[in-house]
């Protein structure tokens, strides 16, 4: 049974990795597999929302993971993003764990493996990071 109260938790689950000029994106539609997805360029936040949205949508996800800034010094960017979700009128359940480290993560895991620019990859792999730890901290990876 607990297997499958695990799917349950985690099926249809996404993640976001927010930032003032890209937002990374990565999903799972079994609980196990975390893939990252084409990060969204923001050029306002009304049509970086629409994308979220048309995405959230597309996929059917059910719960969204957002990683938020640890530390007093963060505060402006967690209210940042708490306000960038809201404008996602998203249906489903919406969790917020802390993004720290992810970024480093996410530059460590593809050193030799692809160009460190600024096209957004960076930011969808440390949304996939959140993502996996979200998943591991529920028992699902």
């Amino acid at each position: 049974m607990q297997c499958l109260e695990s799917f349950a938790l985690a099926s249809r689950v996404a993640a976001l990795d927010i930032g003032l000029k890209r937002i990374g994106v990565a999903m799972s539609l079994d609980g196990k597999v975390v893939l990252p997805q084409n990060p969204i360029l923001r050029k306002n936040r009304n049509q970086a929302a629409k994308e979220v949205k048309e995405f959230l949508h597309q996929w059917q996800i059910e719960r969204l993971i957002v990683g938020i800034p640890d530390g007093s010094s963060k505060k402006e960017m967690e209210k940042r993003v708490r306000h960038f979700v809201s404008l996602l009128n998203f249906d489903g359940e919406v969790e917020y764990i802390d993004e720290g480290f992810t970024s480093y993560e996410a530059k460590e895991a593809t050193k030799g493996v692809i160009r460190h620019k600024k096209d957004g990859r960076l930011d969808s792999i440390a949304a996939q990071k959140i993502l996996e730890r979200w998943l591991f901290a529920n028992g699902t990876l």
